[in-house]
């Protein structure tokens, strides 16, 4: 079944606003009927994510000739050892926090992961990583086919950002959009009593199902289970956490994922994302630069979410899945940028993860057979389905082969 973005009309519920307290009962049996479920989180890294300048192959002599002003300097950056073929590789010098998480066993890299004809497009390739189909970026996406086959539950998807993504969109399940767990509430001007009665009745209208009318049955059960989640999601907004997260966007995001983990709101897969990695001018190295500032947010936020729930005793029931929907050019550009390309990175985090290199590094020079386009893009090595494959089986417990629509399992990399 096709859903254009306009049909589907964002996807999520819209966030309710109201000024009265959760009663206590109601959070402890929410935090019971969550406790200690597996959670997958989704780090999106949005624009395309340069990937030779994330996990760096510092001894090939063609990634200093060809990147002159934006290559990470050889002494600067944090190894990590090498790959199967014996290639070197480092992370950006920013990458600290995932460098000690990397040391720590908990870090898998997965190199040149992508797919065939790998599109330039930024939405089209964030459709095709969300529905797992190349041929198909119009369908439901892979984690929306994934809940569909979960107990319902109205939060069982959490997505941080104001639309819900092609990834999480699903025939039967609506997974609220909710960026701010403070301002998740429902919207009265009256006093606490008459905002009580106004709840009640809009869960009665609510829970009328139509079964003539489908979309209108489809608008009234995300309805209904938003006023459903109103008092799990009270329960977040007052987390704080073991540590200091960054004040960015991302930190909090993920300082919200943590709360609800922590309180058990039964959540069993988060969306979080984080924009501008269409690094196309002025892209920078180390000191400074807008690639070293993302590199900073992105590992600070981390560890700090992965310090929070070890802190917890959560680690190990919580896995971070990053990608993002392209890599860069080999080359820069005449802006000391980079632009669209094709096969990326992906990284998976956590407690239950076996960490290490999988995949091979490319050979950066033009005639190599690991890079395509006249030697301008990394030709892809990995299908990123093999990596979602091994998270829907061996970690989420489901049927990959049902839910991707075919057998993907083959070379998938032991990341979990």
């Amino acid at each position: 079944m096709a859903v254009t973005r306009r049909k589907f009309l964002r996807g999520g519920v819209a966030a309710f606003t109201v000024s009265f307290t959760a009663p206590t009962f109601l959070a402890d049996i929410a935090r019971a009927q969550g406790a200690r479920s597996r959670s997958l989180v989704v780090l999106y890294l949005s624009g395309g994510n340069d990937a030779l300048n994330t996990v760096v192959p510092y001894q090939d002599p063609f990634y200093y000739s060809r990147r002159p002003a934006i290559a990470v300097p050889a002494v600067q950056v944090l190894q990590i050892g090498t790959d199967s073929s014996g290639r070197a590789l480092g992370l950006h010098p920013r990458l600290t926090g995932l460098r000690d998480i990397f040391n720590e066993g908990r870090l898998a890299i997965v190199q040149r992961t992508g797919y065939q004809n790998s599109s330039r497009s930024h939405f089209q390739g964030l459709d095709i990583w969300g529905t797992a189909d190349p041929a198909s970026t119009t369908s439901m996406g892979w984690l929306g086919r994934y809940l569909e086959t979960v107990p319902t539950d109205p939060l069982s998807g959490w997505t941080t950002t104001r639309e819900v993504p092609r990834a999480l969109i699903s025939k039967t399940v609506g997974v609220p959009a909710i960026p701010d767990a403070r301002a998740y509430s429902f919207n009265s001007p009256n006093n606490a009593t008459e905002a009580v009665y106004e709840r009640a009745a809009a869960s009665r209208i609510s829970s009328h199902v139509p079964v003539d009318k489908p979309q209108l049955a489809f608008v009234n059960g995300s309805a209904l289970g938003a006023l459903e989640t109103l008092d799990r999601v009270a329960s977040v907004a007052s987390y704080n956490g073991t540590v200091a997260y960054p004040n960015n966007g991302l930190g909090i995001a993920l300082r919200t994922v943590a709360g609800s983990i922590v309180r058990g709101t039964g959540t069993r897969v988060y969306w979080v994302q984080t924009g501008g990695f269409d690094t196309h001018a002025q892209q920078g190295n180390v000191g400074g630069g807008v690639y070293a500032n993302l590199m900073s947010t992105v590992s600070d936020s981390v560890r700090a979410f992965y310090n929070d729930l070890r802190n917890q005793g959560l680690l190990n029931d919580t896995m971070i899945l990053e990608f993002s929907e392209f890599g860069r050019r080999v080359f820069e550009n005449g802006s000391q940028g980079t632009d669209h390309g094709a096969a990326a990175v992906m990284m998976a985090i956590g407690g239950p993860v076996r960490g290490g290199i999988y995949g091979t590094a490319p050979s950066l020079d033009p005639n190599s057979p690991t890079l395509e386009n006249n030697g301008g893009d990394v030709r892809y090595e990995t299908d990123f389905r093999s990596v979602y494959a091994r998270v829907l089986d061996n970690w989420l417990g489901a049927s990959s082969t049902s839910i991707l629509g075919g057998d993907f399992r083959a070379g998938a990399p032991p990341v979990v």
